[in-house]
Order: structure tokens, then sequence, then C-alpha cells
């Protein structure tokens, strides 16, 4: 069986990197460095040892639509931040985190990761997603994404904030008038341990 690992971030960022999110200051994070370990990694660790992982930065579509894979884990999200620096008013997934959701999951089975220390718009790419995990900043430890990826730990997270849909619908707050967003305040799933085959 054959599995695809894709990442759409720019270098610092993503799968095959030690997330670097630790730090509540620009400065710190350029830096120091931590020893960890990346979700790519994690993720090989924690597979059947005949299980294929193939990692590709940027898959395009030729590369996902060859038939090889049987489901795709999707780590997405943004740079590592504080204060001003990567300011993104849109909130938006940056490139080329979008267009690797649309080419992977258009075809596959996948979860998509998301990185980020905020809500970010991922309501058009909802309809192709099968999984969703909002991995905020997971700090060294891709080992713990891969726990949650593969039942060894459950899920028991509630969103702290509102999810919204588009950022025209902020500021949204729950008892507004126009409170529609994409996930509500509270939202989660908790799930026990997968059984041990």
């Amino acid at each position: 069986m054959l599995d695809l690992l894709s990442r759409a971030h720019a270098e610092e960022r993503g799968a095959n990197q030690q997330t670097k999110f630790l730090a509540g200051s620009y400065y710190l994070y350029q830096f120091a460095c931590f020893a960890g370990t990346t979700i790519l990694d994690a993720v090989k660790a924690t597979v059947n040892p005949t299980t294929k992982v193939v990692y590709s930065e940027n898959p395009n579509s030729d590369f996902v639509n060859d038939g090889r894979f049987s489901y795709a884990i999707v780590a997405v999200g943004e740079q590592p931040y504080a204060e001003k620096y990567e300011d993104n008013l849109q909130l938006t997934i940056p490139d080329p985190g979008r267009s690797v959701i649309q080419n992977v999951c258009r075809t596959i089975k996948c979860v998509v990761v998301i990185i980020s220390g905020r809500p970010l718009v991922i309501e058009p790419y909802m309809h192709k997603i099968d999984a969703l995990i909002a991995a905020w900043l997971p700090g060294t430890e891709g080992q713990g994404v891969a726990d949650v990826l593969f039942g060894d730990y459950g899920f028991s997270g509630k969103l702290s904030r509102t999810w919204f849909k588009s950022v025209d619908q902020l500021p949204m707050n729950v008892g507004d008038p126009h409170y529609d967003p994409l996930f509500s305040f509270g939202f989660g799933l908790t799930t026990k341990l997968a059984m041990a085959n």
C-alpha cells in the first residue's frame, strides 16, 4: 500500500521540517534551534513497516493521478509569526497550500492537517477534504500529530473560538445576529483509542 504525505509550505514549515512554533518571539524563532520530531518522521515511525510513505513537497495533478496512492496526509499552514510578521489580512492558507489541497484531495481520500495559530479560510476546500485536523502550533513533536492520526490517542479538543467561513464575517461572536460559522465555538470530536490489530 502506498501513501502520500504532502507538504505545502516554504522551507521552514511543514511535515518534513521541525515545526518551530514554540517561541513567542520572532527573534527567538530566527536564532534558536530545537530538537524534535517532524510530522513526516513521526508518520514513518508509526505506520506498518511494509507501508511505503511517499513524500512530495508540492505534488502536481500528474503525480497524484497516477493511481499509486491509497490515501494522503496533507500538511499545510503558516510560517511562524509574532506581532506584525506574517500578517495575512485575508487569513488564507499560504501558497502553495491551496493548490496542493486541490490537487491531492480531488482524487485521493485525504486528511488535511492545518498548522497555524489561528483559524484560516478553509471553507472553499471542505468539499474535497475527507478529514480535517487543526493541529494549531504543535511545537517540536510531530509525533503528537501522528499519535492522533493513527489512533494511538483519541481526539479531545474543542474549539475555543469560532471558525469562520470567510473574513467578511469577522468579527463574529456567539450570539451575533450574523453568527453562521463553518465550525461553531466549542465544536470538536472526541474519539477513543483505536483497537490494536
